[in-house]
């Protein structure tokens, strides 16, 4: 739903055996569902480990009620806007759908509450709530997860201050990126430090 990041088209990049090729689309118009209908595109059409999705797409401003009304199946992939993500993952739990969702599910304190009451509910409606950015999931981030519990290998934290933290962890997420060999475009909201 509203895919305006390109995690949603990441999901695609490969088929699955128990996932049906026809994916429903429900987004706003504009550059960012745009972009991910050609993400797919190109999935589709490559020469090595092509896929065959099927997108069945609707447009219009009133996507996210038109998706809650049809509910053609039974999980929602939401990546997009922050601002509203958190409200997405609501209403979408609240419907009784499995919601998988990329980072960061919120970016605010009041976001941050709607987040713990959709989480309680999807435990009450027995539906899956998940963070898809696997990363943290990855074999090497676990090896050095493990490797630093091991006092031999990584040796014992020193007591930080500010001025001198004792860890200090930095990721970087550039301005230019290309994914699947394609440069990246990213909409305008994205460099909105509240969106």
């Amino acid at each position: 739903m509203a895919p305006g990041h390109f995690h949603a088209a990441l999901i695609q990049k490969s088929m699955y055996k128990r996932v049906d090729s026809t994916v429903n689309v429900f987004a706003p118009d504009g550059p960012e569902v745009k972009n991910y209908l050609v993400s797919i595109n190109e999935y589709n059409s490559r020469k090595e480990k092509s896929t065959s999705w099927k997108e069945k797409v609707y447009i219009g401003p009133d996507y996210l009620e038109k998706m809650l009304t049809v509910k053609p199946g039974n999980v929602v992939v939401i990546s997009g806007n922050n601002r509203m993500k958190t409200d997405y993952i609501k209403k979408c739990v609240d419907a009784g759908l499995n919601v998988l969702a990329d980072k960061p599910m919120t970016i605010s304190k009041a976001g941050f509450d709607e987040l713990k009451t959709a989480f309680a509910g999807a435990g009450k409606k027995k539906v899956l709530l998940y963070d898809i950015m696997t990363s943290r999931y990855e074999m090497s981030n676990i090896l050095q997860k493990a490797f630093s519990q091991v006092p031999e290998l990584f040796g014992e934290l020193q007591k930080g201050t500010l001025e001198n933290p004792g860890m200090v962890s930095e990721r970087v997420h550039f301005f230019y990126k290309e994914i699947s060999g394609v440069p990246l475009t990213r909409p305008d909201w994205y460099f909105d430090v509240k969106s």
